[in-house]
């Protein structure tokens, strides 16, 4: 059986068909397709613009570096030559302050309590925190006195921009009222008036605040204090995590109350925790045995601060930032 062989060419009548028939729909869809190619090509060349331009790395923000970079601490490593710096920018948490913050307590419920006590990354970052304050010298912050008895910074000679100036935070503690003995938030006393804050931990550190504020340092203040009793106030935040140190306090808590008068019982707060590493990192507390001074507004915001013992300068500054803070408050009508 044989069957016929297929040929392997067209004849030449259905070639000359097909190559007619393409060439006609080539030359109909030429200019339509050249057109659509050249508006394809354009898209795709602004596409590939708008994203190059979209991820075009931003120009490097510059940053002034801290004045508190140097600074001597209780923790890290030992500093053995060091001259304080002014402030050249604002210092403070980020968030305003809100009451119930930085108290120190355990709020959370047995169920919560057992979930962190088998939780091993906690485990690990608890570790590491105990381990920070272990090796902390004991001494240390007495030793760093010995750089300018103990200034962190020198104060700026003007009030920071209230837009960019950032938060006091809020603390705990019990006041000198004898009809209420229970702990007060600092926030609540500090909000809607000018309020000059000294921060202290013990009796040296004390008469450095005193250097900035007291009648006989700054008898300015004093009489502008006076003069806007009704916007401006002083404040004390006496810090003491020390049991005994704390139970001395209590003892001459009458002494106390004889010294700074009876109208401002409700401003003295006696904090005994709640202070954190990162709450002294931010406001430059970074030496328990300094006395630092802060000027806080009616929004809490800190718009100036001192540390250690004053400077003619800095004391002048002070009321002139004082007075100056007052201008800015709303009167209460």
């Amino acid at each position: 059986m044989s069957f016929a062989r297929r040929p392997r060419l067209l004849c030449l009548v259905c070639q000359l068909r097909a190559f007619s028939t393409s060439y006609r729909l080539l030359a109909e869809q030429g200019p339509a397709a050249a057109k659509a190619s050249t508006n394809k090509s354009a898209t795709n060349a602004k596409a590939n613009a708008t994203t190059t331009t979209t991820n075009a790395p931003k120009p490097p923000k510059i940053v002034a570096p801290s004045p508190l970079e140097d600074a001597p601490r209780a923790y890290g490593k030992r500093v053995e030559q060091f001259t304080p710096k002014p402030l050249s920018r604002p210092i403070g948490m980020p968030l305003p302050p809100r009451p119930g913050e930085n108290t120190g307590i355990d709020f959370r419920t047995l169920k919560e309590r057992r979930d962190d006590f088998v939780d091993y990354d906690k485990h690990l970052k608890r570790r590491e925190e105990l381990k920070s304050k272990m090796s902390r010298p004991y001494f240390r912050d007495w030793g760093n006195l010995q750089f300018h008895k103990g200034k962190t910074f020198i104060a700026p000679p003007r009030p920071f921009k209230r837009d960019l100036s950032l938060f006091f935070p809020n603390m705990y503690g019990q006041t000198l009222l004898k009809s209420d003995r229970t702990p007060h938030d600092t926030t609540p006393a500090l909000q809607g008036k000018v309020s000059v804050v000294s921060v202290f931990s013990s009796m040296w550190a004390e008469n450095q605040a005193k250097s900035f504020v007291s009648k006989e340092s700054n008898p300015e203040l004093e009489s502008v204090l006076e003069q806007y009793k009704d916007v401006a106030q002083r404040v004390w935040i006496n810090i003491e995590e020390n049991t005994l140190k704390a139970w001395l306090i209590k003892m001459f808590t009458g002494g106390i109350r004889k010294q700074i008068g009876e109208p401002n019982w409700d401003r003295y707060f006696v904090v005994r925790k709640g202070i954190s590493d990162d709450i002294r990192e931010n406001i430059g507390l970074l030496n328990s045995s300094v006395g630092y001074v802060y000027l806080v507004d009616s929004e809490c915001r800190i718009r100036w601060a001192g540390s250690g013992p004053s400077e003619d300068h800095e004391r002048e500054g002070l009321v002139r930032a004082v007075q100056r803070l007052v201008e800015e408050t709303p009167k209460k009508s």
